[in-house]
């Protein structure tokens, strides 16, 4: 009998610890979400709020009639044109360059996880030995401009993050745990290598893809360096630059001001940098409810080592 009832309360015992870690994770997960959510809210109303308030109280949690203000915005789409062309360029830049930068990252990764390739280790170990040497910014910039005329182009903005090593070595990772005997099939059946790359691989690695995508979209989109060094036409400017040098030109009207005593409106670098910062972080944060079902399970990719 003492050991009927010990039986009997065992899966009573086991659910009640479950809904004990279940709560405690749902707290600790809505206490992670809040620490993440409540810094873009108060730069969201940071933006809305007036510059004098802001230097005097502070941020303000709530908005009220008293510290809103849209002058941060006024100033930032002071030129609209400008602003919606430098976000064309961006959006076109992230595009094209992401979509370029998984195929070939994705097309390496297959082809060195591919025990019938038998240079696989020497060509590995030569995208690895680009990690630890480079020939250096200056040279960087010569073979850049000079011979491959990046200025004033486009694929300036694109061709420098088109291939990162270290996404090559998580695709590779990936499609090494995919069986090979698909690939074996393939070839039976006839498959051409493309074939066998579109069809069987890249339906299989949605997770790697994913997770490769955000990361390379978020490289782009943040992208102002390139076009600081490349382009020099303000009309290809992408969007981070345009912002950058809206900033700038603010700031320095304001310290030239100060420093002349002239009397110039004073400039609400304040909630123009929160505005700046909504405008720029707007659209590709629509990214994330497409991508997070493939998301957590694209972030192990590698993790386990066979």
């Amino acid at each position: 009998m003492s050991g009927q009832k010990i039986y009997k309360n065992k899966p009573m015992k086991a659910s009640m610890d479950m809904m004990v870690f279940n709560l405690i994770g749902t707290i600790l997960v809505v206490f992670f979400a809040l620490a993440c959510l409540i810094p873009f809210y108060l730069v969201l109303t940071g933006s809305f709020t007036d510059e004098k308030w802001i230097l005097t109280k502070g941020y303000s949690f709530f908005l009220n009639a008293e510290n809103f203000s849209t002058e941060g915005y006024k100033i930032v789409f002071k030129s609209p044109e400008a602003v919606l062309s430098a976000y064309g360029v961006t959006t076109f830049v992230t595009v094209a360059g992401t979509v370029l930068a998984i195929l070939i990252t994705t097309m390496t990764g297959f082809v060195l996880s591919r025990p019938d390739f038998p240079w696989r280790n020497g060509f590995s170990f030569f995208f690895f030995f680009t990690t630890l040497f480079n020939g250096g910014l200056v040279p960087w910039y010569l073979l850049c401009t000079q011979t491959l005329k990046f200025t004033n182009h486009l694929y300036a903005l694109i061709l420098p993050g088109l291939f990162s090593v270290w996404n090559m070595i998580i695709a590779k990772s990936f499609m090494k745990g995919i069986p090979y005997e698909l690939v074996e099939s393939a070839k039976v059946d006839g498959a051409s290598e493309c074939l066998i790359y579109f069809r069987i691989m890249v339906p299989l690695s949605k997770p790697l893809i994913a997770t490769l995508s955000l990361f390379t979209a978020l490289g782009y989109w943040n992208d102002w360096y390139n076009c600081m060094l490349f382009i020099n036409d303000s009309s290809k400017w992408n969007l981070q630059y345009t912002l950058q040098n809206i900033l700038n030109s603010s700031e320095a009207l304001n310290r030239m001001a100060s420093q002349t005593g002239m009397k110039v409106a004073s400039l609400p670098a304040e909630s123009m940098k929160m505005a700046m910062t909504v405008v720029a972080i707007g659209p590709i944060i629509l990214l994330y409810p497409f991508l997070q079902k493939y998301f957590v399970k694209g972030m192990t990719v590698g993790s386990v080592k066979g």
